[in-house]
């Protein structure tokens, strides 16, 4: 069985929509293309392995449980590029 990407992976790209539109009614969203270059490749990395689930597990708790690590683990790494939760080099400032 192979694993084949859907359309569907896409769909979290959508979200980098809020702080475009956010730029441009206020000044105090100020996102980078590198920003939305780094968030677009950690949605679409999101999106990618929710799909991967979705094709390789059909039981509903190991489905949710590996969403839910997944949205875990981007939301860990998004806190740490956003403001330094853990202190690595790579924290925002």
């Amino acid at each position: 069985m192979s694993f084949k990407i859907s359309k569907k992976s896409l769909y979290p790209l959508l979200l980098l929509f809020i702080p475009l539109i956010g730029m441009i009614f206020s000044e105090q969203v100020g996102w980078g293309i590198f920003d939305f270059i780094i968030m677009g490749i950690l949605l679409f990395l999101v999106g990618l392995g929710i799909d991967f689930v979705f094709q390789k597990f059909s039981s509903l708790q190991i489905r949710l449980l590996f969403i839910f690590l997944l949205i875990f683990i981007f939301l860990l790494i998004w806190a740490e590029l956003a403001v330094g939760i853990f202190g690595t080099p790579f924290a925002g400032s």
